[in-house]
């Protein structure tokens, strides 16, 4: 089952990846703020209907919640602003790596400290060298766009 999990949220990241290239375009051509618009006017009708008909009875409404774990919205609008932007400049690769380069620093963060309510899962080798790993990919893919930006 952790298997099929992580192969659904590896295909969930491709269809990000596709998805951030697409409204990158949208937005270097109708404008930033109208293709994020767009993605969460089309996302809040799609959660509207999933979450009346679908979604079962939970303990904490949006309104009882704590104000924290409500922020997490906030920072999506932040995400879909900036690499709709991002985008078109710097190409698909280069933002994929670097979205994910925040995201693994920030998790391996979030897991080191226990922050957020999360288990404490402490750095080790392994993490010190994905993280290594990752900054080599963005530097090379950062570099192979220079040389193809200087080319043409």
């Amino acid at each position: 089952m952790l298997i099929l999990m992580i192969l659904v949220v590896v295909a969930s990241g491709a269809i990000l990846c596709a998805q951030s290239a697409i409204n990158g375009r949208l937005g270097a051509h109708v404008g930033v703020l109208e293709s994020a618009w767009l993605t969460f006017t089309l996302g809040a009708l799609l959660s509207f209907l999933y979450a009346f008909f679908f979604e079962p009875q939970h303990d904490l409404t949006l309104f009882t919640a704590p104000r924290w774990q409500v922020t997490g919205a906030f920072f999506g609008v932040v995400y879909m602003l900036v690499i709709v932007f991002a985008m078109p400049r710097v190409g698909t690769a280069a933002a994929t790596v670097s979205v994910i380069s925040g995201q693994l620093l920030m998790s391996l963060l979030i897991d080191n400290f226990g922050w957020l309510s999360n288990p404490v899962i402490p750095l080790g080798g392994s993490r010190y060298a994905a993280m290594a790993l990752l900054a080599v990919a963005l530097f090379l893919i950062y570099r192979s766009n220079t040389r193809q930006a200087a080319e043409t």
